[in-house]
Protein backbone atom coordinates (compact mmCIF):
# COMPACT_ATOMS: atom_id res chain seq x y z
CA UNK A 1 0.00 0.00 0.00
CA UNK A 2 1.48 3.06 -1.06
CA UNK A 3 1.64 5.45 2.05
CA UNK A 4 0.46 9.13 1.34
CA UNK A 5 1.49 11.97 3.52
CA UNK A 6 -1.57 12.12 5.61
CA UNK A 7 -0.74 8.43 6.78
CA UNK A 8 -0.65 7.55 10.37
CA UNK A 9 0.21 4.40 12.34
CA UNK A 10 -2.34 3.71 15.48
CA UNK A 11 0.04 6.00 17.22
CA UNK A 12 -0.95 8.89 15.81
CA UNK A 13 3.02 9.51 13.78
CA UNK A 14 2.46 10.63 10.73
CA UNK A 15 4.32 8.85 7.72
CA UNK A 16 5.69 10.71 4.65
CA UNK A 17 5.74 9.29 0.97
CA UNK A 18 8.69 6.39 0.37
CA UNK A 19 10.52 8.27 -2.28
CA UNK A 20 9.80 11.83 0.50
CA UNK A 21 12.23 10.26 2.65
CA UNK A 22 14.88 13.13 3.40
CA UNK A 23 18.26 11.84 3.12
CA UNK A 24 19.85 15.40 1.79
CA UNK A 25 21.20 16.45 5.24
CA UNK A 26 22.70 12.86 6.67
CA UNK A 27 22.54 9.54 6.54
CA UNK A 28 19.19 7.84 5.42
CA UNK A 29 19.37 5.36 8.18
CA UNK A 30 21.60 6.06 11.66
CA UNK A 31 21.47 4.03 15.04
CA UNK A 32 23.11 6.14 17.62
CA UNK A 33 24.45 4.47 21.00
CA UNK A 34 21.64 1.56 20.79
CA UNK A 35 22.29 -0.84 23.61
CA UNK A 36 20.09 -3.93 23.93
CA UNK A 37 19.85 -6.42 26.83
CA UNK A 38 18.88 -9.95 27.05
CA UNK A 39 18.34 -11.76 30.57
CA UNK A 40 21.88 -9.63 31.52
CA UNK A 41 23.63 -10.60 28.10
CA UNK A 42 24.54 -7.23 26.50
CA UNK A 43 23.28 -7.95 22.61
CA UNK A 44 24.37 -4.76 21.34
CA UNK A 45 26.23 -2.69 23.59
CA UNK A 46 26.24 1.51 23.01
CA UNK A 47 26.32 0.36 19.11
CA UNK A 48 26.51 3.22 16.48
CA UNK A 49 26.12 2.59 12.62
CA UNK A 50 25.04 5.04 9.64
CA UNK A 51 23.70 4.01 6.33
CA UNK A 52 24.30 6.54 3.47
CA UNK A 53 21.05 6.76 0.84
CA UNK A 54 21.56 4.15 -2.38
CA UNK A 55 24.90 2.72 -0.30
CA UNK A 56 25.33 -1.42 -0.43
CA UNK A 57 27.68 -1.90 3.08
CA UNK A 58 28.20 -5.42 4.44
CA UNK A 59 27.72 -6.33 7.86
CA UNK A 60 30.45 -9.36 9.32
CA UNK A 61 31.30 -10.54 12.55
CA UNK A 62 31.66 -13.75 14.36
CA UNK A 63 28.26 -15.56 15.74
CA UNK A 64 27.10 -13.34 18.65
CA UNK A 65 28.11 -10.36 17.53
CA UNK A 66 25.33 -8.46 17.42
CA UNK A 67 24.37 -8.03 13.57
CA UNK A 68 20.75 -10.33 13.64
CA UNK A 69 20.11 -7.93 17.00
CA UNK A 70 20.68 -4.88 14.54
CA UNK A 71 18.26 -5.81 12.23
CA UNK A 72 15.51 -6.73 14.89
CA UNK A 73 16.07 -3.06 16.11
CA UNK A 74 15.96 -1.72 12.89
CA UNK A 75 12.84 -3.37 12.13
CA UNK A 76 10.96 -2.92 15.28
CA UNK A 77 10.74 -6.49 16.02
CA UNK A 78 12.91 -5.31 19.33
CA UNK A 79 12.75 -2.53 21.27
CA UNK A 80 16.50 -1.42 22.54
CA UNK A 81 17.13 -0.49 26.23
CA UNK A 82 18.73 2.70 25.31
CA UNK A 83 19.47 4.54 22.02
CA UNK A 84 18.08 6.48 19.37
CA UNK A 85 17.46 5.14 15.37
CA UNK A 86 16.14 7.21 13.10
CA UNK A 87 15.14 6.61 9.25
CA UNK A 88 16.41 9.70 7.50
CA UNK A 89 16.23 12.95 9.11
CA UNK A 90 12.32 12.57 10.97
CA UNK A 91 11.40 9.70 11.13
CA UNK A 92 11.76 7.62 14.98
CA UNK A 93 11.95 3.98 14.22
CA UNK A 94 11.48 3.22 17.62
CA UNK A 95 7.94 5.34 17.84
CA UNK A 96 6.80 2.45 14.70
CA UNK A 97 6.29 -1.18 14.99
CA UNK A 98 6.85 -2.88 12.63
CA UNK A 99 4.16 -3.15 9.88
CA UNK A 100 4.64 0.42 9.67
CA UNK A 101 7.94 0.42 9.39
CA UNK A 102 7.53 -1.70 6.59
CA UNK A 103 4.97 0.97 4.85
CA UNK A 104 7.74 3.59 5.88
CA UNK A 105 9.99 1.98 3.36
CA UNK A 106 12.51 -0.82 4.91
CA UNK A 107 11.98 -4.22 4.33
CA UNK A 108 14.17 -7.56 5.21
CA UNK A 109 14.61 -10.91 3.53
CA UNK A 110 15.67 -13.46 5.62
CA UNK A 111 18.39 -16.48 5.07
CA UNK A 112 15.64 -18.67 4.10
CA UNK A 113 13.62 -17.93 0.86
CA UNK A 114 10.06 -16.63 1.86
CA UNK A 115 7.98 -17.73 -1.22
CA UNK A 116 4.45 -19.19 -2.13
CA UNK A 117 5.66 -22.48 -4.07
CA UNK A 118 1.84 -23.27 -5.10
CA UNK A 119 1.85 -19.61 -6.81
CA UNK A 120 3.57 -18.91 -10.01
CA UNK A 121 6.39 -16.55 -9.98
CA UNK A 122 4.71 -13.96 -11.55
CA UNK A 123 1.87 -14.32 -8.81
CA UNK A 124 4.20 -14.17 -6.15
CA UNK A 125 5.57 -10.78 -7.36
CA UNK A 126 1.59 -9.51 -8.02
CA UNK A 127 0.68 -10.28 -4.36
CA UNK A 128 3.67 -8.31 -3.25
CA UNK A 129 2.50 -5.24 -5.01
CA UNK A 130 1.52 -1.93 -2.94
CA UNK A 131 -2.18 -2.43 -3.17
CA UNK A 132 -5.18 -2.36 -0.63
CA UNK A 133 -4.36 -6.26 0.95
CA UNK A 134 -8.55 -6.42 2.76
CA UNK A 135 -10.11 -9.31 1.75
CA UNK A 136 -12.80 -8.02 -0.49
CA UNK A 137 -10.15 -5.68 -2.74
CA UNK A 138 -7.75 -8.29 -3.03
CA UNK A 139 -10.33 -11.12 -4.37
CA UNK A 140 -11.55 -8.39 -7.22
CA UNK A 141 -8.71 -6.52 -7.78
CA UNK A 142 -7.15 -6.63 -11.57
CA UNK A 143 -3.92 -5.39 -12.79
CA UNK A 144 -3.63 -2.35 -14.53
CA UNK A 145 -0.92 -1.63 -17.41
CA UNK A 146 1.17 0.50 -14.63
CA UNK A 147 1.52 -2.87 -12.26
CA UNK A 148 2.24 -5.28 -15.08
CA UNK A 149 4.91 -3.31 -16.57
CA UNK A 150 6.39 -2.63 -12.88
CA UNK A 151 6.42 -6.64 -12.34
CA UNK A 152 7.75 -7.42 -16.05
CA UNK A 153 10.56 -4.87 -15.11
CA UNK A 154 11.13 -6.35 -11.38
CA UNK A 155 11.05 -10.39 -13.36
CA UNK A 156 14.11 -8.80 -15.75
CA UNK A 157 16.21 -7.38 -12.73
CA UNK A 158 16.10 -10.71 -10.98
CA UNK A 159 16.66 -12.58 -13.90
CA UNK A 160 13.28 -14.73 -14.21
CA UNK A 161 11.67 -13.67 -16.70
CA UNK A 162 11.19 -16.56 -18.72
CA UNK A 163 9.87 -18.54 -15.19
CA UNK A 164 7.41 -15.87 -14.53
CA UNK A 165 4.28 -18.66 -15.45
CA UNK A 166 6.51 -21.49 -13.71
CA UNK A 167 4.95 -22.55 -9.76
CA UNK A 168 7.74 -21.26 -7.21
CA UNK A 169 7.78 -24.25 -5.51
CA UNK A 170 9.74 -25.39 -8.45
CA UNK A 171 12.58 -23.20 -8.35
CA UNK A 172 15.87 -24.09 -7.84
CA UNK A 173 17.26 -22.73 -4.34
CA UNK A 174 19.13 -19.52 -5.82
CA UNK A 175 15.91 -18.63 -8.05
CA UNK A 176 13.71 -18.87 -4.84
CA UNK A 177 16.51 -16.15 -3.25
CA UNK A 178 15.80 -13.87 -6.55
CA UNK A 179 11.93 -13.97 -6.53
CA UNK A 180 12.11 -13.01 -2.55
CA UNK A 181 14.29 -9.87 -3.32
CA UNK A 182 12.24 -9.52 -6.87
CA UNK A 183 9.14 -9.70 -3.94
CA UNK A 184 10.73 -6.72 -1.80
CA UNK A 185 11.14 -4.93 -4.99
CA UNK A 186 7.39 -4.60 -5.50
CA UNK A 187 7.35 -2.49 -2.28
CA UNK A 188 9.47 0.02 -3.57
CA UNK A 189 11.79 -0.16 -0.20
CA UNK A 190 14.34 2.97 0.14
CA UNK A 191 16.04 0.34 2.61
CA UNK A 192 17.05 -3.43 2.23
CA UNK A 193 17.94 -5.28 4.85
CA UNK A 194 19.56 -8.80 3.51
CA UNK A 195 20.89 -11.89 5.56
CA UNK A 196 23.15 -14.26 4.22
CA UNK A 197 21.43 -14.38 0.85
CA UNK A 198 24.38 -16.94 -0.92
CA UNK A 199 23.79 -19.57 1.64
CA UNK A 200 23.14 -23.01 -0.15
CA UNK A 201 23.50 -21.48 -3.54
CA UNK A 202 25.72 -22.96 -6.19
CA UNK A 203 28.86 -20.83 -7.57
CA UNK A 204 26.63 -19.61 -10.31
CA UNK A 205 24.07 -18.45 -8.11
CA UNK A 206 26.74 -16.93 -6.15
CA UNK A 207 27.36 -14.64 -9.27
CA UNK A 208 24.51 -13.84 -10.50
CA UNK A 209 23.53 -12.85 -6.30
CA UNK A 210 26.43 -10.59 -6.44
CA UNK A 211 25.32 -8.62 -10.11
CA UNK A 212 21.69 -8.24 -8.50
CA UNK A 213 22.75 -6.47 -5.54
CA UNK A 214 25.00 -4.37 -7.27
CA UNK A 215 22.58 -3.42 -10.02
CA UNK A 216 20.37 -2.18 -7.04
CA UNK A 217 23.05 0.05 -5.10
CA UNK A 218 22.49 3.90 -5.68
CA UNK A 219 18.39 2.90 -6.36
CA UNK A 220 18.13 1.64 -2.92
CA UNK A 221 20.13 1.64 0.61
CA UNK A 222 21.40 -2.08 0.98
CA UNK A 223 22.48 -3.58 4.23
CA UNK A 224 23.92 -7.47 4.01
CA UNK A 225 24.80 -10.05 6.54
CA UNK A 226 26.96 -12.16 5.33
CA UNK A 227 30.08 -15.22 6.33
CA UNK A 228 31.37 -15.81 2.54
CA UNK A 229 34.32 -13.53 2.54
CA UNK A 230 34.93 -13.64 -1.41
CA UNK A 231 31.45 -12.95 -1.50
CA UNK A 232 31.42 -9.40 0.25
CA UNK A 233 34.94 -8.67 -1.69
CA UNK A 234 32.64 -8.85 -4.70
CA UNK A 235 29.82 -6.36 -3.43
CA UNK A 236 31.34 -4.38 -0.46
CA UNK A 237 32.62 -0.80 -0.84
CA UNK A 238 32.32 -0.47 2.72
CA UNK A 239 32.64 -3.37 5.68
CA UNK A 240 31.30 -2.82 9.18
CA UNK A 241 32.70 -5.58 11.66
CA UNK A 242 30.89 -6.26 14.56
CA UNK A 243 32.20 -7.64 17.74
CA UNK A 244 30.50 -8.06 20.96
CA UNK A 245 27.38 -6.40 20.16
CA UNK A 246 29.43 -3.00 18.96
CA UNK A 247 31.19 -1.93 15.20
CA UNK A 248 35.12 -3.06 15.83
CA UNK A 249 36.10 -0.97 12.56
CA UNK A 250 34.63 -0.24 9.56
CA UNK A 251 36.58 0.52 5.91
CA UNK A 252 36.90 -1.26 2.41
CA UNK A 253 37.59 -5.38 2.59
CA UNK A 254 41.31 -4.82 2.15
CA UNK A 255 41.37 -2.51 5.42
CA UNK A 256 39.18 -4.90 7.27
CA UNK A 257 40.98 -8.03 6.35
CA UNK A 258 44.73 -6.46 7.59
CA UNK A 259 43.36 -4.86 10.41
CA UNK A 260 44.72 -7.01 13.53
CA UNK A 261 41.93 -6.79 15.98
CA UNK A 262 39.29 -8.41 13.13
CA UNK A 263 41.99 -11.07 12.29
CA UNK A 264 41.82 -11.99 15.91
CA UNK A 265 38.25 -12.14 17.00
CA UNK A 266 37.10 -13.24 13.53
CA UNK A 267 39.35 -13.86 10.37
CA UNK A 268 41.99 -16.01 12.78
CA UNK A 269 45.20 -16.12 11.79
Amino acid sequence: MMISAATTTEGGASLPLVGEIDARHGPILYMEDVSVSFDGFRALNHLSLYIDDGELRCLIGPNGAGKTTLMDVITGKTKPDSGSVFFGQTIDLLELDEPAIAQAGICRKFQKPSVFDALTVFENLELALRTDKRTWSTLFHKLNSEQRDRIHDVLQTIALPAQQLQLAGALSHGQKQWLEIGMLLMQDPKVMLVDEPIAGMTHQEVERTAELLLSLQGKHSIVVVEHDMEFVRSIARKVTVLHEGSVLTEGTMDEVQNDPRVIQVYLGG
